[in-house]
């Protein structure tokens, strides 16, 4: 079978999605890259219930090389990311806080030092019917220098060097759609700027001991 650990590491991710509360249903995709390939979740199957060989493998200019199911309807946004970014891997989902904020913000500001991690402020595309073109080229743009956007009245798509990455940045999307929602509701939230963004991500590099120990 065509990158058979690639399709039970998306099979994985998807119940992932699933059981963490990020997904229910078929509201939600994976997608991993190998080399020109790429592996995304299928048409017809709930996320939970996705079994590796129903996973299609796709050349980059969307050709369906292996696989018992079709590809997803948001198998063009990933594949367009893919295409554009470099990055390794795609996670997509309707989560309740993104979803959320995905209807109502036109970007999800950086309350908290954790989304610098994400590049700071998290852009909301403009809208767009999903499984469309349009859709791809406007997750594209909000992309550019970011690990993850907002769709509008949609949900969200997060982006890693692998599954495991991306899968987390995802989480941590929803986990700073929530932070705000709660904090919006006692106030208006303190915004983090660049330069102090920029801070946190020198710190990050040093890991516990700091750039400043000696």
């Amino acid at each position: 079978m065509l990158l058979e650990q690639e399709r039970r590491d998306v099979c994985l991710t998807a119940r992932r999605l699933v059981e963490s509360g990020l997904a229910m249903g078929e509201g939600g995709s994976v997608s991993v890259r190998s080399g020109d390939l790429v592996v995304v979740t299928p048409e017809g199957v709930t996320l939970d219930r996705v079994e590796a060989a129903d996973c299609p493998v796709l050349a980059l200019d969307e050709r369906v090389l292996d696989g018992r199911r079709a590809p997803g309807t948001d198998t063009t946004l990933h594949m367009a990311v893919h295409r554009h970014t470099g990055t390794g891997a795609v996670v997509h989902a309707h989560a309740n806080d993104t979803s959320a904020v995905a209807a109502t913000l036109a970007e999800l500001p950086p309350i908290h030092h954790k989304a610098a991690r994400l590049g700071g402020a998290v852009p909301v595309t403009r809208y767009a019917t999903y499984g469309t073109g349009e859709l791809s080229d406007e997750v594209v743009k909000a992309l550019k220098g970011k690990h993850a956007a907002l769709l509008a009245n949609h949900g969200g798509v997060a982006t890693g060097d692998d599954l495991a990455r991306a899968f987390e940045n995802a989480r941590l999307l929803e986990w700073l759609c929530g932070l705000y929602i709660r904090a919006r509701s006692l106030g208006e939230p303190r915004v983090l700027s660049e330069d102090e963004l920029a801070d946190v991500r020198t710190r990050d590099t040093y890991g516990w001991a700091g750039p400043d120990i000696w």
